[in-house]
């Protein structure tokens, strides 16, 4: 399901990018959209989720379905007021919102670009209370056992981006517009899709809010008490988006979009291994915290690390070796240039190198909040934060937007590797037998395939005289055969595929 669900995101991404380029209304869109999506992560995905899951499973567990219900019932009334707050704010300060995150399109008296933005802006915000109260619903759903649905829901998005973007377009003197309106739209129905499941399981929410601060109820108290702390650790990654965005205002137009187009193909790979198997351990972890199973905690733990290992260090070789020529396979048309594909295919080599870092901060972050441990990830977020500002400030200048990606992937490094050490420490992760040959297979496999990549794989000139099919189907070929080729190594070696299972 998360496949289809990428499949139709890299889509709307290539109708953004066949109408709308790397011009003036992409840069506005996408910075329009990445403010709310910053506070989705914290209210959402982020650490709300992070918080929410452990304490509802732990409720499950030891207490009746009752008791559940009216902390499900508490929870969204609760997080629906405060989200309500943040969207009524949000919209009312659209303005000075982009005063302090695209400070540049000021500074270069960008005056309709920051306009434009703030339009949209307006639009977009909401999207924030709709899109964090479907991943309320998820998160239950998710507990429950129903993943398929969660994971199906941002299909949605897609689909009214996709839809705003064809229909809705000539409608507008500034024709970027209709992306917003599909942002908002995407949100009313994701929200609306969800509820049908909840009902069928007897879990539909029915938000209460306490009336006296006294009388906070105690599950809703420890979800507010583990997550404050994780609002900021669990969202390093898009401080790290947000600082790049600043950033990325003083350079030349078209920065926000090339890096917005790499960035969107990293996430592919780090949605379909990265998130969904962090999704996926998270109840599992909880559960054998709760249960005093600590060697079971260990092994969920090595096994995701594998996971992630086996399928995120090819991706990393492929995304770094291929880059021009993906983005000019799925990008390279309408508005977009040779030069866009050039800039973009930059930014997602930068970005591609650190995909294994970003993967195993998926992997690690869910060993901390299932054991209710959200103030350890702060303060390894705190330093994987300066380091990125630090190396933003100390690249940008030379290496421009390229400089701002390469920073990311440093620093995801850094909160990547303070993460696992920390869990080391704490002796709730410990190595279990096999690692050595397992990493020599993959790192064997992975250096074959990278070699053949580089052989085989066309200059860039020639990518951009194919057309979109020939394209697609030369580079389908070319990514087949360094999977067969990566598989075929494993498989030689004696890598055993049934132990990696569970």
């Amino acid at each position: 399901m998360t496949l289809i669900s990428r499949v139709f995101g890299l889509a709307r991404d290539m109708v953004i990018a066949y109408f709308f380029g790397a011009g003036s209304g992409a840069d506005a869109f996408f910075l329009a959209f990445r403010i709310p999506n910053f506070f989705r992560r914290l209210f959402a995905e982020g650490a709300f989720s992070q918080a929410f899951v452990p304490v509802l499973s732990e409720y499950r567990k030891h207490n009746s379905k009752q008791e559940v219900q009216d902390l499900i019932d508490r929870t969204a009334g609760t997080l629906g007021l405060a989200l309500l707050l943040i969207t009524v704010l949000g919209v009312a300060g659209a303005e000075l919102l982009l005063s302090a995150f695209a400070a540049g399109y000021l500074y270069h008296n960008e005056v309709e670009k920051f306009a434009l933005a703030t339009n949209m802006l307006r639009l977009t915000f909401p999207y924030l209370l709709l899109i964090s109260m479907t991943a309320f619903a998820g998160a239950i759903l998710n507990t429950f056992g129903r993943f398929a649905v969660p994971a199906f829901t941002p299909v949605l998005l897609n689909l009214s981006l996709i839809l705003c973007a064809l229909l809705l377009r000539p409608y507008f003197a500034a024709p970027a517009l209709a992306l917003a309106w599909g942002v908002l739209i995407a949100g009313v129905v994701q929200l609306t899709f969800q509820l049908p499941f909840l009902a069928s399981e007897g879990l539909l929410p029915r938000p209460k809010v306490n009336r006296r601060a006294n009388k906070d109820h105690p599950g809703v108290a420890k979800i507010m008490l583990l997550m404050l702390p994780a609002l900021f650790g669990v969202s390093v990654s898009q401080i790290n988006l947000l600082v790049d965005t600043l950033l990325a205002s003083f350079l030349e137009t078209g920065s926000l979009s090339w890096l917005y187009y790499a960035d969107r193909l990293v996430e592919l790979p780090l949605a379909l291994f990265g998130i969904a198997v962090a999704t996926v351990i998270l109840p599992g972890l909880s559960a054998e915290h709760a249960s005093r199973d600590r060697q079971g905690f260990s092994d969920t733990l090595n096994w995701a690390l594998r996971i992630m290992l086996l399928f995120g260090l090819p991706a990393s070789v492929a995304l770094l070796l291929l880059a021009d020529a993906l983005i000019a396979t799925l990008f390279y048309q309408g508005e977009m240039t040779p030069r866009d594909v050039t800039m973009a295919g930059l930014a997602l080599a930068a970005y591609g190198v650190g995909l294994i870092a970003h993967m195993y901060i998926k992997a690690l972050a869910p060993g901390y909040f299932a054991r209710q441990d959200t103030k350890t990830p702060v303060r390894y977020g705190l330093v994987a934060l300066v380091s990125n500002i630090l190396l933003n400030l100390a690249l940008v200048w030379h290496l421009q937007h390229l400089g701002l990606a390469l920073a990311t992937s440093i620093s995801a490094f850094i909160n990547a590797g303070l993460l696992y050490f920390g869990l080391r420490r704490a002796l709730v992760l410990m190595p279990a037998p096999g690692w050595a040959p397992f990493i020599c297979r993959v790192l064997a496999a992975a250096a074959v395939m990278g070699a053949l990549l580089i052989y085989f794989t066309p200059p860039l000139s020639l990518w951009l005289q194919l057309d979109f099919w020939m394209r697609l189907a030369l580079m389908l070929l070319i990514c087949a055969g360094g999977a067969v080729a990566y598989a075929a190594v494993l498989a030689f070696s004696g890598m055993n595929f049934r132990k990696l299972v569970r």
